[in-house]
């Protein structure tokens, strides 16, 4: 059984026991004791465990997990100490940089950020070694959609940041007036400047907590 060890974990028990996600489970069994799969089984559900229901204050979608060995661990666009970080997330380090005058940091774990509010999923949770995509469609989709709808239904105001085609998909959940949707190109150097360098969305986030008496995210990583 799933155990994420915090609020997840009753708000998703309905979930765990639906036919789509004992397929997926499955299916993920079978992945694992044949193939080279990333993150690490133990770390699949590591953007919930960081970042609990009533602590989160914004929301990063990713598409599916990094596909090079040691790169992934969970929370989307991250990468383990001593990796180097991919280039979607220098430019988003660099965004950052520019919007805000804090430097690019030495790493790439984004931990930091997960523990100050910013759930960081991806809406596939796992994929194969040099495959990308290759667990789409398998389940993982309508479980981090009803992520999104559970989030939705929140009381407290949220910001989500969607980035590029496939999390600008998921902007239908997304139906509560009270949460703000930031949506602009995805930061991968095929299109960071179609519109992602400029978007102002860290700056903009921030504004917006602080307007609704929400402690604003601290986008600074420590060394």
């Amino acid at each position: 059984m799933v155990n994420i060890g915090n609020e997840w974990d009753a708000l998703l028990a309905d979930e765990f026991q639906k036919d789509y996600y004992k397929e997926l489970r499955k299916f993920l069994i079978s992945e694992y004791k044949t193939r080279n799969i990333f993150p690490p089984m133990n770390d699949i559900f590591n953007a919930l465990k960081y970042t609990s229901y009533s602590d989160v204050k914004a929301v990063i979608l990713g598409q599916d997990p990094y596909h090079g060995a040691g790169q992934a661990h969970g929370l989307c666009f991250s990468v383990k100490r001593g990796v180097m970080p991919p280039p979607s997330l220098q430019n988003i380090f660099k965004e950052i940089e520019g919007e805000l005058g804090i430097p690019v940091p030495s790493h790439g774990e984004l931990t930091d950020w997960a523990k100050n509010g910013v759930l960081l999923m991806n809406t596939a949770l796992t994929v194969r070694e040099g495959l990308a995509n290759s667990h789409r469609a398998k389940g993982w989709e309508i479980f981090t959609d009803r992520v999104i709808e559970l989030l939705n239904e929140r009381e407290q105001p949220i910001v989500f940041l969607l980035w590029g085609g496939n999390a600008r998909a998921k902007a239908k959940l997304i139906t509560n007036p009270k949460h703000l949707i930031l949506q602009c190109a995805h930061p991968s150097p095929l299109s960071a400047y179609n519109g992602f360098f400029g978007c102002g969305h860290f700056i903009k986030a921030n504004e917006f907590l602080k307007k609704n008496n929400i402690e604003p995210i601290d986008w600074r990583i420590k060394d």
